[in-house]
Formats: C-alpha cells, sequence, structure tokens
C-alpha cells in the first residue's frame, strides 16, 4: 500500500511512529452517559529526513496499534507536501475496517502529524500555512463534571471567569441518562450564581435527556441565560435535535461525533443544529475539519472546535466562520503537562502562531509522558 512519492513532489515520509499514553484524572469523571477516570492520548509522530511532525487523537489504546499496522505503511513513501492525497489514500485503505470511531482517530491524528510536517519543512507556522481568517481564537471553559460538588463546581468555573478571564463556561448536565433532572437544574442555578450575569452559560447533557425532557428544561435554561444547549438528545436523533431547536431559545448544537463529511451533511439538511461542532481528533484530521467548516459556512452555519483545543487552534484561526473553541479541562491538562508550545487562553482566547515557531509549535515530552504509555 505504499505510495512513492511523485517526480517533483519534494520530500516523503520516511516513517509513522505512533504510541498511547494513559493518564488518570485528578478526580472521578462522569457526563450524562459515560464514566470514566482517565484519559488515553494517542500521539502520531510521521519523519521525513531530520524533520518530524506531531499529531494526536484521544481514545482507546488500540487506535495507535491500528495505525502503526495499518496507515503507516500507506503513508510511508509518499510526498510529505500531498496531505489531502495521503488523507484520501488512508481513507480508502480502511474500507473494509470501518471508518467511524478509533479507526477515524488514527486517520485525524496522522493527518494532523502531516500538516505539521509540511509546515515545519516549509519552517512556517501551520497558522502561515492554512491561513488566517482571525488573529485570535475565542475559547470557553469545559468542564463542570456530574461528579463535581457543588463547591468543586464553583472552584472551577470561578478559575476560568476570574483568574483565567474566559466569559463563556461550560458545565455537564443530563445525569445518569436524564434521570437525575432535578439536580441538573439545581446545578444549571448554582452555576449561574457563580459566574454573575455576564458570562455565558453553557451546558452538554452528552445525548442525556429524550426529547420531551430536553424540551421541557429549554424553558429553564433561557430563565438562567443559558445560550448553548450541547447535545440535548442523542446526536443521532436528528429529528429530536431539530424539535428541541424549536422548542426553545438557546442554540442547539451536536456534531462532535462526526466521522465524515456525509454525516455533517445530514445534521446541516436536517436544520438539528444552530451552530455546528466538529473535533479534528475524530473527523479525519485537519483536512476534513477545513470541509466541515466550508459545509457549514454553506448553510450560513457556524463552527465549534471540539476538544482537544491545541490540534484545533491553527485549523481554527483559518476559518472565518469559527463561533468558538472548547478549553476542555481533561485535555487541558494533559497537553498543557506533556506537550511544550501550551497556550494560554488569558481574556478568553489563543493566539496560535504568534511566536513563529514552525508548524503548530508544540513538542511532546516523551520522556515526561514514558512512564504513562500503554499498549
Amino acid at each position: 500500500m505504499t505510495g512513492p512519492a511523485a517526480p517533483g513532489a519534494g520530500p516523503s515520509v520516511d516513517a509513522v511512529e505512533v504510541a498511547a499514553y494513559t493518564l488518570a484524572t485528578n478526580a472521578p469523571e462522569a457526563d450524562g452517559t459515560l464514566e470514566w477516570d482517565s484519559t488515553t492520548l494517542v500521539v502520531a509522530h510521521v519523519r521525513s529526513g531530520s524533520t518530524t511532525g506531531l499529531g494526536y487523537t484521544y481514545g482507546a489504546p488500540e487506535t495507535a496499534a491500528y495505525a502503526h499496522r495499518h496507515l503507516a505503511p500507506v503513508v510511508t513513501g509518499r510526498g510529505a507536501w500531498d496531505v489531502p492525497g495521503a488523507n484520501e489514500a488512508m481513507t480508502r485503505a480502511v474500507r473494509n475496517d470501518g471508518r467511524p470511531g478509533l479507526v477515524a482517530g488514527a486517520i485525524s491524528a496522522v493527518d494532523i502529524a502531516l500538516w505539521d510536517l509540511k509546515a515545519r519543512l516549509l519552517g512556517i507556522p501551520l497558522t502561515d500555512l492554512l491561513g488566517r481568517a482571525r488573529a485570535d481564537v475565542p475559547v470557553y471553559g469545559s468542564g463542570g463534571f456530574t461528579t463535581y460538588d457543588d463547591r468543586r463546581q464553583e472552584q472551577q468555573l470561578r478559575h476560568w471567569v476570574e483568574e483565567q478571564g474566559i466569559p463563556r463556561v461550560k458545565i455537564k448536565i443530563g445525569e445518569s441518562w436524564g434521570s437525575a433532572e432535578h439536580r441538573d437544574r439545581d446545578r444549571i442555578a448554582k452555576a449561574r450564581a457563580a459566574i454573575g450575569d455576564t458570562t455565558e452559560l453553557y451546558v452538554d447533557a452528552n445525548g442525556g435527556y429524550n426529547v420531551k425532557q430536553a424540551v421541557r428544561l429549554a424553558g429553564f435554561l433561557d430563565h438562567h441565560g443559558v445560550t448553548w444547549f450541547e447535545e440535548p438528545v442523542s446526536s443521532d436523533n436528528l429529528d429530536g435535535l431539530s424539535r428541541v431547536r424549536a422548542g426553545g431559545a438557546v442554540d442547539v448544537a451536536a456534531g462532535e461525533y462526526g466521522y465524515t463529511l456525509s454525516y455533517f451533511g445530514h445534521m446541516l439538511r436536517a436544520g438539528a443544529v444552530d451552530c455546528l461542532q466538529a473535533d479534528v481528533t475524530r473527523c479525519g484530521g485537519l483536512t476534513l475539519w477545513l470541509r466541515a467548516a466550508a459545509l457549514a459556512e454553506a448553510f450560513g452555519m457556524q463552527i465549534s472546535g471540539h476538544c482537544a483545543p491545541h490540534a484545533h487552534a491553527a485549523v481554527a484561526a483559518a476559518v472565518p466562520n469559527l463561533r468558538h473553541l472548547e478549553w476542555f479541562h481533561d485535555h487541558v491538562r494533559i497537553e498543557s503537562r506533556w506537550f511544550d508550545g501550551a497556550l494560554d487562553p488569558g481574556g478568553g482566547h489563543i493566539t496560535p502562531g504568534a511566536g513563529g515557531t514552525p508548524g503548530h509549535g508544540l513538542t511532546f515530552k516523551t520522556d515526561d509522558a514514558e512512564p504513562h504509555r500503554v499498549g
């Protein structure tokens, strides 16, 4: 499956290396439909001569093994300039394995590494390679897990708002598949009290409610000034999302589980969201995220980057219809700990490429992460 570099194509990809690292959370975490106590980072390094590109995703450790066995042979030997061609070659190669899920995560990690490699080979920031539609990328603080007690939730919210100056924050609701709606309402009210009236408040149910629950809650969200209702029902229930969207003033958002461009097309055609979400570490990397953003723009919609903020930073700056980027607690903790070049969200935005460092500006601290390597 190796694709040799075309004549005149410039440097070629010499090697692809992928590894997984698992870090325990600093407290038990849960959302509306899932509980976890660790997060796994899957790191891809793509080499051309003495230059290395870095990409990553979050997911099962098996993602690394899949990328090593099935994607590395496809990418190795290809021209380093032709990242969309490599992405298409990977997509075709996994046809019988099923692209959604960890396979898409593996493609995403390698694609991000290839874009980083290209920018480093050219000696320019990734923001210059992709182009800039904006200098700064707005972020929102994201966490507020359903396992948090009132004190921990308030501390986290106040850290974002008062210490970092982030003017928009999000908490998880839909606890226990929507069976603790009374506690959800109490936590929303306390979140609003903690952040005051001028900070935007978002909620994310992770598909935990049924349609009638979500519509009923929409009025309560309006009362507390909540402006973002993420996955009120399953993101596969496009009709349900549309009904929730029509039932209240709050913006409905979904799309984080989009693994293909057609998925986003179905969601937009159904009128299911007010803002499309896409995750660069799941949808197929920077290559597909840019296409998802263009598709959203064609429907008159904004796009929001889901999680993995440093992986999104440059590509988020490249599109005119960006709403914001999720500054997700779990991923920020890992990226700040294991990457050199982490960005500062002070004032509610990050500025990718400002230092002029080639590529996305991140370097993985392999030695620091090695004790946490798995698989």
